[in-house]
């Protein structure tokens, strides 16, 4: 692939001289350019794609595990997740014709492992797109105190995460990751700000001498602390999308710094969330997080982290869209031209997805439940196993020194550890949704009742 030397950072709109791309085939000025995104803009990505649902549920995680097992949940997490993101960009560099996590299980186990793979990642990412509806709709119930019946704000957040979504590049939604990723950090500072001011939080008793009730150690139920930990495996399993986001970078060779930028960072939000929001509500914490701090900090903390909530459900279904469209397109001029084709089927691709995530969002409209079934089913079959297993198809044949055995011990420990998260964390989800159904806090199906006990 032939182009001129590229500046380094940020986004620009001048279409490099690409000539073929092993995924997008030829690039022209005729077309779409993507391969126009920058080291910082594909920072902003990847932090968009975990910062956004994922930390709405990390106090809540926290006050089900204690203090101390939920630091060391979240260290451990990022720590995986990190390596893992770590062999996608190597694995990319080293296969450039992998778009998706269904190329590389077909090169590493053929059909069968395509097939698998692929469904997985439809099938996550039609969730995530459905938990990021089901968060807008939460948010406009919150913004307008139940202004309308809460299947019509599921509706009209799907028809604006649809407009969003059908952006064709991700040099351009990264400036929309940009608005988002700065509303959702400054809505969750204001909450972390305000229940530290604040007497006591706004599901507590409000008469009488109060104390937050937190944990250094809890005591769930098993069922319970998988559920707690499928949560946060969710705040960090944007791992898939990494694969669509260095496909379009310019530069491939600075994603690791745009890597370690954002795991960092994404590391020290959601401590800094989680303990100061779970210190101060304790048991009373509030899923998603943004209710905890009263009213009035609820309807301003949504308000501004509504730009953050559109912008994640946004590149979720652009990434799950831009997978089908490439698949279809495939080896065609359609694919990198301004054709009636190529336009046809890219709404298709994004109208279909974004109706799919409509109809998750109205039949399971219980948030906490749903980010963490999602990160136990789906999350570390798509963070965890993967990863593991492309290690060792790059590295089986190399030199077996100390240290190519401990890579493969670890690697070992992470295919069959996120098995275990995968299937105990399904199952505990499960009986966390069954559960809430049973409860008044329960919401049915397609239902009118406001979903952010605003009312």
């Amino acid at each position: 692939m032939s182009r001129d030397p590229e500046k380094n950072d940020g986004n620009s709109n001048d279409v490099p001289s690409y000539t073929t791309d092993a995924v997008f085939g030829e690039i022209t000025k005729d077309g779409p350019n993507y391969r126009n995104v920058g080291w910082v803009g594909t920072s902003v990505l990847m932090m968009k794609t975990q910062i956004g649902l994922g930390v709405l549920s990390i106090p809540s995680a926290m006050d089900t595990l204690g203090y101390i097992p939920g630091i060391i949940s979240i260290l451990a997490i990022a720590i995986i997740t990190t390596w893992s993101d770590y062999i996608v960009g190597t694995f990319k560099i080293r296969h450039p014709e992998v778009y998706g996590i269904d190329d590389a299980g077909g090169l590493m186990f053929g059909k069968v492992g395509r097939y698998c793979f692929s469904a997985a990642f439809v099938l996550f990412w039609i969730f995530v797109g459905g938990s990021g509806i089901l968060g807008i709709s939460i948010s406009l119930n919150s913004v307008s105190t139940h202004g309308a019946c809460t299947a019509a704000f599921v509706a009209v957040a799907a028809i604006m995460a649809f407009i969003g979504s059908s952006i064709r590049t991700l040099s351009r939604v990264s400036w929309l990751a940009w608005v988002g990723l700065s509303g959702i950090l400054t809505a969750l500072f204001i909450v972390t700000v305000a229940v530290g001011v604040q007497d006591r939080p706004a599901a507590a008793p409000q008469e009488g001498p109060w104390t937050p009730d937190f944990k250094l150690f809890a005591r769930p139920s098993f069922a319970e602390a998988v559920a707690a930990e499928a949560t946060i495996v969710f705040a960090y399993c944007g791992t898939t999308a990494f694969f669509a986001i260095i496909s379009e970078m310019r530069e491939p060779k600075l994603y690791t710094r745009s890597l370690i930028f954002c795991q960092s960072t994404v590391t020290i939000t959601y401590i800094i969330v989680g303990t100061v929001i779970y210190y101060y509500c304790g048991s009373y914490v509030a899923s998603p997080a943004l209710g905890s701090a009263g009213v009035m900090v609820k309807k301003i903390s949504y308000g501004i982290a509504l730009p953050g909530l559109l912008a994640t459900t946004m590149i979720s279904l652009h990434i799950l869209g831009k997978f089908i469209f490439v698949r279809i397109l495939s080896g065609t001029p359609h694919l990198t031209s301004n054709s009636f084709v190529h336009w046809a089927t890219w709404l298709g691709c994004i109208g279909g997805v974004t109706t799919i995530s409509y109809i998750i969002a109205s039949a399971i409209p219980v948030f906490g439940e749903l980010v963490a079934l999602i990160g136990a089913l789906l999350g570390t079959l798509m963070s965890f196993q993967p990863m593991g297993c492309m290690w060792l198809f790059d590295n089986w044949r190399r030199e077996r020194n100390m240290r190519w055995y401990l890579m493969v011990c670890f690697c070992v420990f992470v295919i069959v550890s996120g098995t275990f998260l995968m299937v105990s964390g399904t199952y505990g989800s499960v009986v966390a949704i069954i559960n809430s159904y049973k409860q008044s806090g329960g919401s049915a199906a397609w239902s009118c009742a406001d979903n952010s006990n605003s009312v």
